[in-house]
């Protein structure tokens, strides 16, 4: 009598299932991986935001521009997930000498609307007039009470030396102080700052871009704001957006806004 063979088919599933098995434990257990290791760094997992964000900051916040489309800026007031919420709001106003945000003034507005404390930016460039670039931003951006200091977003040189950008950016934060009787906030990068601006700058507070790395900014000064993610998922919002903790509490946070 013939021996009983197990059939091809019935081989294949079971070989299949081990495999789907094991592949789904070894996800399992580079997730758990992850979280432990973003743990120990400093950081908590949120799913709903799609990023990991670091712990010990009160304040949570995100920045925007065009590239964010028309955000429905309650849903963006009202998304809380555990103890983080979006607390306040960079808006991209100008660029240059003559570009405004094309997404600027509903941003403006409707974020105000939500009540959502809120700064706007310029993008600097250096190739330009900084009293140029200065009186655009001025002429574009009303300051009430309650909103943040005006922000100047620099980030490369763009063929120029060091010195230039220097004397133009220094040129730009001194009219827009003057103007709105605040000190500005400088945004750049760690390795840009050191290498390009550094003492000179050192007096005005500090928004540092630091991310895809698991630590703290690493600069030799007092920085307010970082920004730590670029792909953060808010309600409102369609795309991917920049991630920030402010470095103080509630009661730092409230001092910083405009009188």
């Amino acid at each position: 009598m013939a021996k009983n063979k197990t059939p091809e088919k019935s081989r294949k599933g079971g070989r299949f299932i081990t495999a789907f098995l094991a592949a789904a434990t070894l996800s399992c257990i580079a997730w758990w991986l992850i979280d432990l290791w973003t743990s120990e760094q400093g950081f908590e997992h949120y799913a709903n935001f799609g990023i990991d964000i670091p712990k010990g900051y009160d304040m949570h916040g995100i920045d925007v521009s065009k590239y964010q489309g028309n955000i429905k800026w309650h849903d963006v007031k009202q998304m809380r997930v555990r103890d983080v919420r979006v607390g306040f709001a960079f808006i991209k106003a100008t660029e240059g000498l003559w570009n405004t945000d094309r997404q600027f003034n509903r941003n403006w507005q409707n974020a105000r609307e939500a009540r959502m404390p809120r700064g706007a930016y310029h993008f600097f460039l250096p190739t330009k007039s900084g009293k140029g670039q200065a009186e655009h931003f001025i002429s574009t951006v009303k300051l009430l009470p309650g909103d943040l200091p005006p922000v100047l977003d620099i980030e490369q040189l763009y063929g120029v030396k060091a010195e230039v950008m220097r004397r133009e950016a220094k040129i730009w934060l001194k009219m827009v102080e003057d103007a709105y009787g605040v000190t500005p906030i400088i945004y750049t990068y760690v390795n840009f700052y050191q290498n390009y601006m550094g003492k000179e700058f050192d007096d005005y507070p500090l928004w540092v871009a630091h991310y895809m790395q698991p630590q703290r900014p690493r600069i030799a000064r007092d920085w307010l704001f970082w920004q730590h993610n670029e792909t953060g998922l808010v309600n409102g919002i369609r795309t991917r957006v920049d991630f920030n903790v402010f470095n103080g509490d509630s009661t730092d946070f409230r001092k910083l806004l405009v009188d």
